[in-house]
């Protein structure tokens, strides 16, 4: 099989419905310019076996996407980023960060850190995950 062209972390445990880590991080990867305008996702089947969950997970977070606009069904093909739909500015970046940012600070302090030993997990994840 093919991988797809794009890449997700999917983490069942955490609490969010899988279909929704799925549009959080397609909205990501189009903000950030990992996905471009045009460009094909792959077939609900790929990405379920990929990903090893039930295609109608996929299907939901497909649907979805394209409700908002972000993405469009071409016949005979499959799904893909509508022109329209990419932002890349770094201002719609960063809003798309914050409610991820709220959510390590509020874990962050539930664990009793301060908030330098948070910043400074996040600057040792950062670090990690640079080539």
């Amino acid at each position: 099989m093919q991988k797809p062209a794009i890449q997700f972390e999917i983490h069942p445990s955490s609490g969010v419905p899988i279909y929704l880590q799925i549009i959080q991080q397609v909205r990501a990867q189009m903000a950030s310019g990992r996905l471009a305008a045009g460009q094909l996702l792959p077939s609900v089947r790929q990405m379920a076996a990929t990903l090893e969950v039930n295609m109608m997970t996929i299907s939901k977070a497909y649907s979805r996407l394209e409700a908002d606009g972000l993405l469009e069904r071409v016949r005979g093909t499959g799904m893909r980023i509508r022109p329209q739909a990419v932002q890349g500015s770094v201002a719609d970046r960063r809003q798309q960060l914050r409610p991820h940012a709220e959510t390590l600070a509020t874990h962050g302090q539930q664990l009793g850190l301060t908030d330098d030993q948070i910043i400074a997990v996040l600057k040792s994840v950062l670090k990690e995950r640079k080539p």
